[in-house]
C-alpha cells in the first residue's frame, strides 16, 4: 500500500525489503577508505574488455550478478529491472544487462539515478505490481570523460571545483517477502528541476546542492521530521564544495544538518587522491549505498538513514550552448 504524503513525497506501509545488495568498484576507488565495503574490485580499468565503455556494461552485470546471488534469487524471480548510466542513450545498461532477459525500463537522472531506480522498483513492489524488482546503476571515469570533456590524452588542467567520476556500480534486490532483519524503503520523495543559473560544468556541486535542499526541506515538512530523527544523511555526490552550499541552504530554512550528514563523493576518496572537491557519477552513490550504507544498516549500526542522490542534468548541447545546468534530487528513507 503507498501513502501519499504531501505534494511529492510517498510512504510505503508494507516497506519493500532490499534482500540483496551489491558494490564494484574500479583501482581508484579500491586506494580509498572504502575498499573492503566493495564486493569485487576491478583493477584493470577495461575490465577485460575491449573499450571503456564495455568495461562500464561489465561494471553493471557483476553488480546486478552479485546482488541476485546474495538474495538467493535468479534471473527469472525478478518481474522488472531499472538501469541507467551516464552515457548515451544508457547504453552501459542495455548492453550490460540483456542477457539477463528481465523487463527492463532505462532510467536516466544522471547521477540521481541510483536512487531514481530503488524509488521504481520500491513502487513496483509495494503496489503488489511484482513480488521482485531491482535496479543497477554505474559510471566510468574514463568513458564519462570521453563523452562529456575531452580525451584523456588532451592533459586538460581541472579546477580544484571539478570531481573525478566513480568507477563503480551499484544494485539492489526488493521484494515483498515477509522476512526479516533486512533493509527497508520506508519513504521517497521525489525531486523537482531546480535551476539557479549556475553554467560552470566543472562546479557540480554548486549546481546540484539547491537540488537537494529543496527535496530535504520537503520530506522533512511532508513527515514533519527533522535531522535530529535520523541516524545520517547521505548524498550522492555534491562534494567538498556543494556540500557546504547544501549547510548554508538548509539553515536559511531552519535546519542544521552537519552533524548528520556525509556525502558519498568525499567518503569514498582519500585527500591525497587528487580528486579536488570529491568523487561524482553515476556510480558514487551506487557504490557506497550497496556497500558501506547497506552494510551498516544491516549490521545494525544504524537503523534510520536518509539517502539523496543528486544529479545534474546537462548535456553536451546544453553545456555548448552556454546553457545553465538544472540539477534534481531524490530522496529515500531506508530503515532496519
Amino acid at each position: 500500500m503507498i501513502k501519499s504524503l504531501g505534494s511529492s513525497t510517498i510512504q510505503f506501509i508494507d516497506m519493500p525489503k532490499i534482500i540483496g545488495f551489491s558494490s564494484v568498484a574500479g583501482k581508484k576507488e579500491a586506494q580509498g577508505p572504502l575498499k573492503d565495503d566493495f564486493d569485487k574490485i576491478f583493477y584493470d580499468m577495461h575490465a577485460g574488455q575491449q573499450t571503456w565503455e564495455k568495461a562500464e556494461s561489465t561494471l553493471q552485470k557483476e553488480a546486478l550478478s552479485i546482488a541476485l546471488q546474495k538474495a538467493q534469487y535468479s534471473a527469472e524471480d525478478i518481474s522488472f529491472l531499472f538501469a541507467g548510466d551516464l552515457l548515451n542513450q544508457c547504453i552501459s545498461s542495455s548492453y550490460g544487462l540483456k542477457d539477463f532477459h528481465i523487463p527492463y525500463l532505462g532510467q536516466y537522472g544522471a547521477c540521481s539515478t541510483m536512487v531514481q531506480g530503488l524509488i521504481m522498483a520500491s513502487v513496483m513492489v509495494e503496489s503488489k505490481a511484482c513480488f521482485a524488482s531491482a535496479c543497477v546503476t554505474s559510471s566510468h571515469f574514463c568513458s564519462a570523460e570521453r563523452q562529456y570533456r575531452f580525451p584523456l590524452d588532451y592533459g586538460g588542467q581541472r579546477p580544484q571545483s571539478a570531481q573525478w567520476t566513480v568507477t563503480g556500480a551499484g544494485s539492489c534486490i526488493l521484494t515483498s517477502e515477509n522476512t526479516k532483519q533486512k533493509p527497508s524503503v520506508k519513504y521517497a520523495t521525489v525531486g523537482k528541476i531546480v535551476d539557479l543559473g549556475v553554467k560552470d560544468q566543472n562546479n557540480m556541486g554548486a549546481a546540484m546542492a539547491p537540488a537537494a535542499a529543496d527535496t530535504l526541506v520537503r520530506f522533512f515538512k511532508d513527515t514533519s521530521s527533522n535531522a535530529d530523527d535520523y541516524d545520517m544523511i547521505y548524498t550522492g555526490d555534491l562534494g567538498k564544495i556543494g556540500s557546504k552550499l547544501l549547510y548554508e541552504l538548509m539553515k536559511k530554512e531552519g535546519y542544521d544538518i552537519s552533524c548528520k550528514h556525509k556525502d558519498c563523493g568525499v567518503m569514498i576518496y582519500k585527500d591525497d587522491l587528487d580528486v579536488h572537491a570529491g568523487g561524482s557519477g553515476c556510480g558514487c552513490c551506487a557504490s557506497v549505498l550497496g556497500g558501506h550504507i547497506l552494510k551498516k544498516i544491516s549490521n545494525r549500526e544504524m537503523n534510520n538513514v536518509l539517502v539523496m542522490a543528486t544529479g545534474a542534468l546537462l548535456s553536451l548541447t546544453s553545456v555548448s550552448q552556454s546553457e545553465s545546468i538544472p540539477s534534481i534530487a531524490h530522496l529515500v528513507n531506508i530503515v532496519m
